[in-house]
C-alpha cells in the first residue's frame, strides 16, 4: 500500500503555505480590500486608549464638558467606520472560504479522475474522503479567518507600541520586556502542537475509512457476524482519536494561560510605575489609563495570535496531506504534445482523433506492477488482428486481468510496446482509447439514478429508443420489465437495488449501446443463471462480430469459439492457441477444462 501518511519533521514552513497561492491568486481583490479593512480597523483599535486619555485630561479631571459634544461626535464617527470594517471584513472572509473550500475539492475532484488505476488499487477511500472534505475544509477556513487575524494583530500591536513609547518609553520598555517571555513560549510549544495535530489528522483518516468499510461492509458483518469485532477495532481507533486530541487540547490549554500570565504581569507593572509616576506628578491620569488600556488590551490580541499560530501549524499538516495528492503524478499520462493535439479529458480534441479500427499487438512487452518486484510479463509478443477474439483463462490469481489492463492501457509496458493499428498506444490520447473500449467488469459499478440513465452512460446521447434497444439486445429487458418503474426506476447508491447479476446486465447493456470497436468481458456472465446466461451468450456471439475481443472467462465453456486462448498461471502465459489446439495438447487447459466440465455434470446430476 502507498504510504499516504507522510509526516513532516520540518516545523512552520513557509514553503508549504506558498502551495495555496494558486488557489487564492483569484481572490486576491478580497483579500487585498480585507487587508485593507483592517488595516483601518486596527489603526482605530490603537487610538481608542488616546481618546480616553483625552477624555479624562480634558473632561474627567477638568470636571468641564466644554467641547464634549464634538467629542462625541467624533468618537460615534470612529464607531460606526469600525462596524462598516467589521461587515465588509466578515462578509468578505466568508466569501473567501467559502470559495477557496470550493476549489480546492474541486481541483482534488478533477486530479482524482486523472490519477492511474494504480492508486485506487492502493489507497482507502476513507483517506480520500478525509481529504476532500476534512482537510480543505480546515484549510479554507483557517485562511480565511486566522490569516487575516494575524495581519491585524502584528498591525494593532506594532501600533500600540508606538503610541506607548510615545507616551512614555520607558515604561513602554518594561512592557516590552514581558514579549520575549512569549516568543520563548511560541517556541517551545510550536512544534509539539504541530506534532499533536499531525497525529490527530492521521487517526482521523484511519476513522473515516473505517467507517466508511464499516457503512459500505454492513451486509458483510452481519453475515459474517463480525460486528463485535468491528466494534473493537473501532473503539481502538476512536480510543486513539481521543488521546490524540487531550494532548493536543493540554499543549493549547496550556499555551493559552501562559501568554493570559504575561499579560497579567504587564498589567501590574503598569500599576506600579505607572502610579509612582503620577504619584510624583510625572504623569497625568490619563495617560496612566491609556497604559492601562494597553497593557491590558494589547496582550490579548498577542494571545489570539499565539491562538492563531498554534492552529496555523496545526492547518499545515493538512496543508501537507492536500497538496501530496495534488502532486501525486499518475503512472499513466499523455505526454504534452499528446494532449496539444487530442486534448485531454476534459478538453478532449475530437476533431483529431482518427478511428479505431481494433488491431492490437503486443511487441516484446515486459511488465512488473508498480509496487510489485517481479516480472508478469516477459518479453510477451502477442498479435490481435481487427475482429479477433482473445479468451484469458485461469485460476483465480493468476493475473488474468494483467493482459486486459495492458491493452486498456490502464497501466503501461516496463518495456516494450503495445500498438493499436499499427501505431504505439502512446503516441494517442487515453481518452481516446477509453471511448473506443466497452468494458463489462466482473463486479460492475451502477451510478446513483435510474436504470435508462445507467444505460445512457454508454453514449449520453443516445435516444431513449436505442437505450431500450441495447437493453433488449442483452435480454436486460426481461430484468427492467419486472421493475416497479421500468426503465425509471432507481438503482440505488452502486447498484445496491439489484443483484449482482442483474448489475451485469444492464452494464452489458451501457457497453452494447456505446458500439465500442474492442469489447473487453471480465467474468460477464459469472453471476447469472444458467438460462440468463444462456441469453447473454446468443446476444455476445452477435455483438463481438466484426470487433476486438478480450474475453476473460472462468467458464471455459463460453470461449471455445474464441480466436486464440491464453493460459495464465502465476502471472505467466503458459499456452496459447485454439481451443481444439489446446485440449490435444493435454496439458494445463486440458485439466482445467476436464476438471470443469466433471464439476458442472455432477451439480447437473445432483440437480
Amino acid at each position: 500500500m502507498v504510504n499516504e501518511e507522510q509526516y513532516y519533521d520540518k516545523s512552520f514552513n513557509l514553503k508549504i503555505w506558498k502551495k495555496l497561492l494558486p488557489f487564492l491568486k483569484p481572490y486576491r481583490v478580497r483579500m487585498i480590500t480585507v487587508i485593507i479593512t483592517m488595516a483601518f480597523t486596527a489603526a482605530i483599535d490603537s487610538v481608542n486608549p488616546l481618546l480616553l486619555r483625552y477624555a479624562i485630561n480634558t473632561f474627567i479631571v477638568p470636571k468641564t464638558m466644554a467641547g464634549a459634544g464634538k467629542f462625541a461626535a467624533v468618537y460615534v464617527a470612529l464607531i460606526l467606520f469600525q462596524v462598516l470594517n467589521v461587515v465588509v471584513f466578515s462578509y468578505l472572509c466568508t466569501c473567501i472560504e467559502m470559495y477557496l473550500g470550493r476549489d480546492m475539492k474541486r481541483a482534488i475532484f478533477i486530479h482524482l479522475q486523472n490519477l492511474s488505476f494504480d492508486y485506487y488499487n492502493t489507497t482507502p477511500v476513507g483517506y480520500i474522503m478525509a481529504r476532500t472534505m476534512s482537510d480543505t475544509g480546515k484549510i479554507a477556513g483557517s485562511t480565511a479567518w486566522n490569516l487575516v487575524n494575524i495581519f491585524w494583530t502584528s498591525l494593532y500591536v506594532l501600533g500600540a507600541f508606538v503610541v506607548m513609547f510615545s507616551l512614555d518609553w520607558r515604561l513602554a520598555l518594561w512592557i516590552l520586556t514581558i514579549v520575549p517571555l512569549i516568543a520563548v513560549a511560541t517556541a517551545f510549544f510550536r512544534g509539539r502542537i504541530l506534532k499533536a495535530n499531525r497525529q490527530m489528522r492521521a487517526v482521523n483518516s484511519k476513522i473515516t475509512g473505517a467507517f466508511n468499510e464499516g457503512i459500505g461492509g454492513a451486509r458483510t458483518s452481519k453475515v459474517l457476524c463480525i460486528e463485535e469485532e468491528n466494534n473493537r477495532v473501532f473503539r481502538g481507533l476512536t480510543k486513539g482519536m481521543y488521546r490524540c486530541s487531550v494532548r493536543s487540547s493540554m499543549l493549547s490549554a496550556t499555551f493559552v494561560p501562559l501568554v493570559l500570565l504575561c499579560g497579567s504581569l504587564a498589567t501590574a507593572i503598569v500599576l506600579e510605575r505607572g502610579g509612582t509616576q503620577m504619584q510624583q506628578g510625572l504623569m497625568e491620569y490619563g495617560t496612566l489609563s491609556a497604559f492601562i488600556s494597553y497593557a491590558i488590551g494589547i496582550f490579548e490580541p498577542i494571545q489570539q495570535l499565539a491562538s492563531v499560530f498554534s492552529d496555523l501549524i496545526s492547518v499545515q499538516a493538512s496543508i501537507e496531506r492536500v497538496a501530496g495528492l495534488l502532486e501525486r503524478k499518475p503512472i499513466v499520462a499523455d505526454s504534452p504534445g499528446v494532449v496539444a493535439k487530442y486534448g485531454d479529458s476534459f478538453h478532449p480534441k475530437k476533431e483529431n482523433w482518427e478511428p479505431l479500427h481494433g488491431d492490437i499487438e503486443f511487441r516484446d512487452v515486459t511488465f512488473r506492477y508498480p509496487d510489485g518486484g517481479e516480472n508478469v510479463l516477459e518479453h510477451f509478443s502477442l498479435h490481435v488482428p481487427a475482429g479477433t477474439t482473445v479468451a484469458v483463462v485461469g485460476e483465480t490469481g493468476a493475473g488474468k486481468s494483467t493482459i486486459v489492463n495492458l491493452a486498456c492501457r490502464f497501466f503501461e509496458p516496463t518495456s516494450g510496446r503495445i500498438l493499436i493499428d499499427g501505431r504505439d498506444y502512446r503516441e494517442r490520447s487515453q481518452l481516446w482509447l477509453h471511448s473506443n473500449i466497452g468494458y463489462v467488469l466482473q463486479n460492475p459499478h451502477l451510478f446513483s439514478g435510474s436504470v435508462r440513465e445507467n444505460i445512457r452512460y454508454g453514449r449520453l446521447d443516445a435516444t431513449d429508443a436505442e437505450v431500450e434497444a441495447a437493453a433488449k439486445l442483452v435480454s436486460a429487458d426481461r430484468i427492467v420489465a419486472r421493475l416497479e418503474k421500468g426503465y425509471d426506476t432507481d438503482v440505488g447508491e452502486g447498484g445496491d437495488r439489484l443483484s449482482t447479476g442483474e448489475k451485469q446486465m444492464i452494464s452489458f447493456a451501457r457497453a452494447v449501446l456505446a458500439d465500442p470497436p474492442i469489447f473487453i468481458l471480465d467474468e460477464a456472465t459469472s453471476s447469472v443463471d444458467t438460462e440468463t446466461e444462456q441469453l447473454i451468450q446468443h446476444a455476445i456471439s452477435r455483438m463481438l462480430k466484426g470487433r476486438t475481443n478480450f474475453v476473460i472467462a472462468h467458464r471455459l465453456s463460453t470461449i471455445r469459439k474464441a480466436d486464440v486462448i491464453l493460459v495464465v498461471r502465476e502471472g505467466k502465459i503458459i499456452e496459447r492457441g485454439t481451443h481444439r489446439q489446446l485440449l490435444r495438447a493435454k496439458g494445463y487447459y486440458w485439466n482445467l477444462y476436464t476438471r470443469q466440465f466433471e464439476e458442472e455434470a455432477w451439480k447437473t446430476a445432483e440437480a
